[in-house]
């Protein structure tokens, strides 16, 4: 399909619409995660609809000795790539059409929740992140607005913005979009040479270890369940490949569903692993959060999670996260 390609708010506004428009926002540098945004926000708009990819490196985001000049400009394949995937519209304006006064002098705060994990580790990131969100969302004025879970405290924040100052969008998350060997598909992941990749698919390893021992225990008290408070029942559990000495039969019945602290440990130990190569994966946070303040889970809780992490590997840091049930709901 044919793709515009627009650097002004007020070419964008005078586009006649007559169905739903659909946007997603980018830095550019897009690859297949974000053709998977686009092409679900071409399912949204539907075929009267239309969708607007958002092209602009914000330099509020960036704090001092980030990758700001660094990170990659690659608008020509960009429109290529957003025009192939269901794009009607490529929005690339510059930074005096963003912020033509120069940086805002008001701008959104993103509370204590943008102080946490990634808000610690990049000292007024998300600050600037929900200012341009905002921005942007006034300039494109979408009826619905599509961003990848790989970013889950972004996303969080932004659902939380949206809510808290009741803005007319409605804010769709896509999930994580990953490469064959388990990394998740990110711009920075160009950077890496391949000794670099090799140890940066621990992150990817530890959310996958951390999710089996959630799954293995989730299986192990399901069983559990099914026999009597007897012998037969730690033959159950032996039977689907727990230790008897790993785990006591009435323990595992009547422990809290999944163990946060057992996740976590499963998790830590891939990373411990990976911080001994050569080189080595430095880790910044392994945090197992309610998605709804980002804030650490207990041992008692129930409900939707999200198992992060963050780690540098050479001059690269990168994310990734999973989401995981415990309890009842799973």
């Amino acid at each position: 399909m044919t793709t515009t390609l627009l650097s002004t708010a007020g070419e964008l506004h005078a586009r006649a619409r007559a169905g739903r428009r659909a946007v997603v926002m980018t830095m550019g540098a897009l690859h297949e995660g974000h053709a998977t945004l686009i092409r679900t926000a071409r399912a949204l708009a539907g075929p009267d609809g239309e969708v607007v990819v958002t092209v602009f490196v914000n330099p509020l985001q960036f704090g001092a000795g980030e990758d700001l000049d660094r990170y990659p400009r690659t608008l020509d394949a960009d429109v290529k790539l957003a025009g192939e995937s269901g794009a009607d519209v490529v929005f690339a304006p510059g930074v005096d059409e963003v912020y033509p006064g120069g940086e805002p002098q008001v701008r959104i705060t993103a509370g204590p929740m943008g102080e946490r994990l990634e808000g610690a580790s990049r000292p007024g990131h998300f600050d600037g992140m929900l200012t341009v969100v905002a921005k942007l969302l006034h300039l494109t004025r979408p009826d619905v607005a599509l961003y990848g879970q790989k970013d889950a405290q972004q996303l969080a924040l932004i659902r939380r913005m949206v809510r808290d100052l009741n803005f007319g969008v409605e804010i769709v998350g896509v999930p994580t979009v990953r490469e064959e060997d388990g990394l998740a598909l990110s711009s920075r992941n160009r950077y890496l040479s391949p000794a670099e990749r090799r140890t940066a698919l621990a992150l990817s390893g530890a959310l996958f270890a951390g999710q089996d021992r959630h799954a293995a225990q989730e299986a192990l008290r399901a069983r559990a369940r099914e026999v009597p408070a007897t012998r037969a029942r730690a033959e159950a559990l032996s039977a689907i490949g727990e230790s008897r000495a790993a785990a006591d039969a009435h323990a595992v019945a009547t422990a809290v569903p999944g163990g946060p602290a057992a996740v976590r440990a499963a998790a830590r130990q891939v990373l411990d692993e990976a911080a001994r190569l050569d080189p080595p994966l430095v880790l910044d946070y392994l945090a197992l959060v309610d998605p709804s303040d980002f804030t650490e889970i207990g041992d008692d809780f129930t409900g939707e999670a999200v198992l992060a992490v963050a780690a540098r590997v050479g001059t690269t840091r990168l994310i990734d996260n999973i989401p995981l049930t415990f309890g009842a709901a799973s």
